[in-house]
């Protein structure tokens, strides 16, 4: 199905361009999610007459999701989730917890906007895309941790795992020298 873009889609191409999408896409996203026009002659006709509205309108929200962006980029939230010693969540990070965050943190993020690729499965700092626009789009670093103190540790920069782990064998290590002492101890003949 051929369709004209009312707005830039990644991987389609900009507003106005004509394209040839499959069928299924076309029904189920871009025209009820008005992204696209079917390419009807009556279709292109109200478009160009609209053209320059559209164009504006696309504008000043992509003006609008810039300055979002600015207080936005780089930013840093805290999600607390309970997970094992070796670091794995019993459950995931998704894109709602992040967007959540988000909003509770005063910024305007809609769930649909959070990109993940995968869901995130580990304690530690994620870097997660965020797009407030089809043409804005901004890094933020999700700290996923066990404990407020845990995340707090991660914001400046110490690897908590690996911290865990050192003290795990500093123990054990410690625990081995005790049991070496005290059977040497008890080997060593008594004098008289």
């Amino acid at each position: 199905m051929k369709v004209v873009l009312l707005e830039r889609v990644e991987k389609l191409g900009a507003i106005g361009d004509v394209v040839q999408v499959r069928d299924g896409f076309a029904r189920n996203f871009l025209l009820p999610q008005k992204k696209a026009l079917r390419a009807t002659e009556a279709n292109l006709k109200v478009f160009e007459a609209q053209k320059a509205e559209i164009i504006a309108r696309n504008a000043a929200a992509r003006e609008k999701a810039e300055q979002n962006a600015k207080k936005l980029d780089g930013e840093a939230f805290v999600l607390i989730r309970s997970a094992g010693e070796s670091g794995q969540l019993y459950g995931s990070v998704s894109a709602r917890d992040v967007a959540d965050a988000a909003v509770a943190a005063g910024h305007p993020v809609e769930r649909h906007g959070v990109v993940l690729d995968t869901p995130i499965k580990t304690i530690g700092m994620h870097k997660v895309k965020v797009r407030l626009h089809p043409e804005v789009t901004v890094t933020v670093t999700a700290n996923v941790a066990r404990s407020p103190d845990e995340a707090e540790r991660q914001a400046k920069g110490e690897n908590v795992l690996e911290a865990q782990l050192a003290e795990e064998r500093a123990a054990l290590d410690a625990q081995a020298q005790e049991l070496a002492a005290a059977s040497i101890a008890n080997e060593m003949p008594a004098r008289e």
